[in-house]
């Protein structure tokens, strides 16, 4: 827990001083250490120039059209929401569609294909809520490529793949990608350590569409780089989030934010989030109106059972991402707790567009992707 907490108090320094908002002793500290952070941040960008240069963009013509989900910020930008509304929107459409995921922390070493009753130890937190709130198969494992090819091969009649993340796995041939822009913009520009970036601006240029969080600065203008500009900028399109409601974790009864509102009146909860950026959940929480104590943890932590029920408060509320972590908890603790469901709503002229590069690949079997 000590290592977990430094790394926290390490992260919300970090995310200060890319973004602006270091003030006093962090800003000094920021200023000292940029001799040495900036050349690690040059090579950075150098190398993610040159691995960009080596991804396959697969022309249509594969057994199923590859979309990936990713960013170039570090940190959680919304994507998992944003795949889940996207595979349910195309599948809707009566095309066939499977997900891929990285299936961080997941205990196995091979790609696998999970579905709902699998183990979040073996799945990974963000792999087990893509098969829960879908129901489609979903393929896990760091090397991407091979999730990929065990996904078809177990499900040839797969129209489109949809990947939550994995725009810098080199490995992964593509179709489509979708960046999703974080909602407090680029930050200060530079890559890693130095700033928040996998990869330098000049990507942004290169991709097939931004979308762009509600919340997020309208300001990003990627610049074409020298070596490939393109001859027009890519397609932004909105990202909204909103409340899709709150249920108790077995399952057992759903509110209207507002009637759990009324219902949680002169309670505390404990607010439990094991996610890149807690504090939106604990706002969100408080901008309904609920008194919470925070319970911040480390992006994908466990959450043991045995802690959770030491807490004193009455009551516990947590985020999906955390919620798929705590099936199989004893039932006592899951009447307990509660969890707030997030839906991603995409602007309708992106899925319009998605339609249409579908619609072009099924057509145009050998037209590479215009954006590289």
């Amino acid at each position: 827990m000590k290592t977990e907490g430094l790394r926290r108090r390490l992260e919300a320094w970090m995310l200060r001083v890319w973004f602006d908002q270091a003030r006093g002793a962090d800003r000094l500290l920021a200023w000292l250490l940029a001799p040495l952070l900036l050349p690690l941040s040059w090579l950075v960008a150098t190398l993610a120039r040159r691995r960009a240069a080596q991804i396959e963009h697969t022309p249509a013509g594969r057994p199923a059209v590859v979309v990936v989900v990713g960013n170039v910020v570090v940190g959680g930008s919304g994507k998992t929401p944003l795949v889940i509304a996207l595979a349910r929107a195309l599948h809707e459409r009566g095309l066939k569609v499977g997900l891929l995921a990285r299936g961080y922390r997941a205990s196995a070493d091979t790609p696998l294909l999970i579905d709902r009753n699998t183990p979040a130890a073996e799945a990974g937190d963000e792999a087990l809520l893509l098969a829960a709130e879908t129901g489609l198969p979903v393929g896990v494992g760091a090397r991407r490529k091979a999730a990929l090819d065990l996904l078809v091969s177990r499900h040839p009649e797969l129209d489109v793949v949809i990947s939550d993340d994995g725009l810098q796995h080199v490995a992964l041939p593509r179709r489509l990608e979708l960046v999703m822009m974080h909602p407090l913009g680029l930050g200060n520009g530079r890559c890693l350590p130095a700033g928040p970036l996998r990869e330098p601006p000049e990507r942004l240029a290169h991709v097939d569409a931004l979308l762009v969080p509600a919340t997020s600065p309208q300001s990003v203008s990627p610049s074409a780089s020298p070596e490939g500009p393109r001859t027009s900028a890519p397609p932004r399109f909105g990202i909204r989030t909103e409340l899709a409601g709150i249920r108790s974790l077995d399952g057992r009864q759903h509110w209207a934010p507002s009637d759990f509102v009324a219902t949680m009146a002169g309670q505390r909860l404990a607010a439990v989030a094991g996610i890149s950026r807690p504090e939106r959940f604990f706002d969100s929480l408080r901008t309904l109106g609920l008194d919470i104590t925070e319970y911040p943890l480390p992006d994908h932590a466990h959450i043991d059972p045995a802690w959770l029920a030491t807490l004193p408060e009455p009551g516990v509320i947590m985020t999906a991402k955390d919620a798929v972590k705590c099936v199989g908890f004893p039932p006592a603790l899951q009447a307990r707790c509660q969890v707030l469901d997030i839906r991603a709503v995409p602007d309708p002229a992106l899925l319009e567009w998605l339609d249409q590069q579908l619609s072009t690949t099924a057509c145009h079997t050998s037209t590479p992707s215009s954006a590289h």
